[in-house]
């Protein structure tokens, strides 16, 4: 098979799926317990997001100075920071991790 017809396949397939979600019944979406669920998986897909990110760099890993501003931003968020004091954290770290040259 050539690479056109496995990108149509995967564009179907995601189709499909958004397709089979009208048919799951509107009792099982209002169930706390399905909001919770949602609401988990959500939060752990941009955790993983954020940690490929920062730690990948092509097909290979690289502990560069996003893995220090990641962990700068991790502390602040534990110290229960504003928003904007996470991100001026992060950015400041990588920036002075850089600046002592660690790339």
């Amino acid at each position: 098979m050539n690479l056109w017809l496995w990108l149509l396949l995967s564009c179907l397939l995601a189709y499909a799926w958004k397709l089979l979600g009208y048919l799951v019944p509107a009792s099982l979406l209002r169930n706390p317990r399905m909001s919770r669920i949602a609401g988990t998986m959500t939060i752990g897909l941009l955790a993983s997001l954020t940690v490929v990110n920062t730690v990948a760099s092509g097909q290979s890993l690289a502990l560069d100075a996003r893995l220090g501003a990641l962990a700068a931003a991790a502390i602040a968020l534990w110290f229960r920071a504003p928003f904007l004091v996470v991100v001026i954290a992060g950015a400041a770290a990588a920036a002075g991790l850089r600046l002592l040259g660690w790339n």
